[in-house]
This record gives structure tokens, sequence and C-alpha cells, in this order.
């Protein structure tokens, strides 16, 4: 079974960057009720499409104070809980991050490991790749970065 996610957050100041579990060095965090790690939203919620289960939101309610600042890493821990109760086995993901700044290749492989781990699949069936918006838009305007992410559960 196959899920796709999309996920987009602004960027807002006085807040770190994660991306991936892995705080990034840039001007601006990303706003949101969690650590607004758009990379692991977009992911969760492909999973959870994978499964045929309602969207990150249902069970990570934005106004939720239980969910205040939560490490996003917990949501795809979450993930996982379910699909093992489920009987289903995540096989992969793949992910394409979209934003103008900043340069993610550098920390690829560690979000690539926390993923992974959160998930319980190796790095290597997690895929993250990187695209900007070609200065087009709220991305191209450096306003937010957006995600997408597909994933595979048997």
């Amino acid at each position: 079974m196959t899920g796709i996610g999309y996920d987009v957050h602004r960027f807002s100041q006085n807040r770190p960057l994660v991306l991936g579990g892995v705080t990034i060095p840039h001007t601006h965090g990303l706003e949101g009720h969690s650590d607004a790690d758009v990379l692991c939203h977009a992911i969760a919620d492909a999973l959870l499409g994978a499964m045929g289960l309602p969207d990150i939101g249902h069970y990570f309610p934005p106004g939720d104070p239980l969910c205040k600042d939560i490490c996003s890493l917990r949501i795809l821990e979450k993930c996982r809980a379910l699909a093992d109760e489920a009987g289903l086995e995540i096989i992969n993901v793949d992910s394409t991050l979209i934003a103008e700044a900043p340069k993610v290749l550098p920390h690829r492989e560690a979000m690539r490991h926390n993923i992974g781990a959160a998930l319980g699949i190796p790095p290597e069936r997690v895929g993250i790749k990187a695209t900007t918006n070609e200065a087009m838009g709220f991305v191209g305007r450096r306003e937010g970065i957006a995600a997408m992410a597909v994933a595979q559960v048997e």
C-alpha cells in the first residue's frame, strides 16, 4: 500500500529550524504547535495514508497542550506503532523538501538516520531530496518550507 503526504510551515523568528529531527543553522525556524518539522509531518501523513488512517491532526491535534513543542520524530514513532498494531511493515519512505534556503544536503545523512530510527527501517530506505521553487510563490519568496512524501507499507 502506498500513501502520499504534504506539509507546509511558514518561517518564524526566534525558533530553531528542525528538519528530519536535525536542528539546522538558519536565520529562521518554522512556525507550528509542535517543533514544526515539515519533513517529518509530510512523511507521517504519507504513512498514515498508506495505512488508510486519518491524518496527523487526528493523532496530534494542533491545539492539544500535550503536543506543544513535541519532537516530530515522536510522531513518526507513533506511525511505526500504528503499523505494528495493524501487522504492517514500513517498507520505505521518499521525500522532497522545497525551500530556497537553507541547503539541506550537508544534513541529509543525519536526517535519514533519525527518520529511519524512528520508523524502524534502515536509513537506506529513507529518501530525502531537496529542490527550490525557482523564486516563485511563497516558498520562492522565502516565506516558508514545503515538503512532499510518499510511503510504502505491506
